[in-house]
């Protein structure tokens, strides 16, 4: 099969590699049609790490993706060959104490694609997966939306587990994928006054057609004066979706006392500091967001019905040779690319 693998810092290496096999018989093989480019995988690429998930080259990336089953394993009972699905990239051990309390995402003994010293990632022709991380998802679906349940399962996790009240007054920093991600969902439920921000001006023309009450540049506009002006008694939840340290201090400064800070982005840095008096006087609550748990059958099922009209966030296309080309747009927001998409 053809590969593409992480051969160095911004350097991608097309080859052929043997086909992988059904070993276990709950093993499905998926023929992948389409990985998203993801944040995370954009870190791997411009530092090759991230925290201490080091990147040993070289190393196939990416985990948003979506193909057609080729084969099943003699104790696949729900999946058939032909049939479209979306892709679930973390497998969990289901026995451990995290696994058992409902924290799959936790597990002790998790195994993620495209994490170093886990599992190789989608960028590939072929993989073999675990019955429970493929989803069907119906012929009528793209391949761009059942890839894209994976950033939107993240979304929909971070919601659910903000616990967000009717007629909250919340941000989302950082109008990504996952940060438009959880604007959509939070439009769609009909919550408060929504503000945005992003240094992107195509994801904040695309943030604009959702309908928050104010979207808005950093470097162009001073953001805390312009929330303030319109929600003087400040906000309840902050979603900070970029993982830049000074937009979680930025959230914090938001906050009204008792409001909460989700922390769904992922920082270049190993440590940050925080505001710790500010946050103790005001009783700042802080979530932070691990990926995802029991959300991507809510994620397909939210594309499925049209409730959340996504589409269109899929901006840019590259063939699987392009790959390079690809991650060095989204490393650099350029060409006002909200994702983009690898096609095999």
């Amino acid at each position: 099969m053809r590969a593409c693998l992480l051969a160095g810092i911004g350097e991608f290496a097309l080859q052929e590699l043997p086909d992988p096999q059904i070993r276990h018989a709950r093993e499905v093989l998926v023929r992948i049609r389409m990985v998203g480019v993801c944040g995370s995988d954009i870190h791997y690429f411009t530092s090759g790490r991230i925290g201490d998930a080091v990147i040993h080259y070289p190393f196939i990336i990416g985990h948003e993706a979506a193909g057609v089953v080729e084969a099943v394993g003699p104790g696949v009972s729900r999946l058939r060959p032909g049939q479209k699905i979306a892709i679930d990239p973390a497998l969990s051990c289901g026995r451990c104490d995290q696994c058992l309390a409902g924290r799959e995402n936790t597990c002790r003994h998790l195994l993620f694609r495209s994490a170093p010293g886990q599992l190789p990632g989608c960028m590939c022709e072929y993989v073999v997966l675990d019955e429970r991380q493929c989803f069907p998802v119906s012929d009528a679906l793209s391949f761009e939306l059942a890839a894209l349940s994976e950033p939107l399962a993240v979304g929909v996790y971070a919601v659910e587990r903000s616990r967000i009240d009717a007629g909250a007054h919340a941000a989302v920093l950082g109008a990504g994928p996952i940060g438009l991600s959880i604007l959509h969902l939070l439009a769609a439920r009909s919550h408060g006054p929504l503000f945005v921000t992003d240094k992107v001006e195509a994801r904040l023309d695309y943030a604009r057609q959702l309908g928050p009450l104010w979207a808005g540049n950093p470097d162009r506009v001073e953001v805390e004066a312009e929330i303030g002006r319109l929600a003087p008694r400040q906000l309840d939840m902050v979603y900070e979706c970029t993982g830049d340290p000074e937009a979680l201090r930025q959230g914090i400064r938001l906050l009204k006392p008792g409001g909460r800070l989700v922390i769904v982005g992922i920082p270049d840095e190993e440590e940050v500091s925080l505001p710790i008096h500010e946050l103790r006087r005001r009783e700042i609550d802080i979530l932070n967001i691990r990926r995802q748990a029991g959300a991507t059958q809510k994620a397909v099922d939210l594309l499925e019905s049209g409730a959340l009209r996504m589409a269109d966030m899929a901006t840019h296309h590259f063939p699987l040779a392009e790959a390079a080309a690809a991650f060095k747009l989204t490393a650099a927001r350029a060409d006002g690319v909200i994702k983009a998409m690898i096609t095999l």
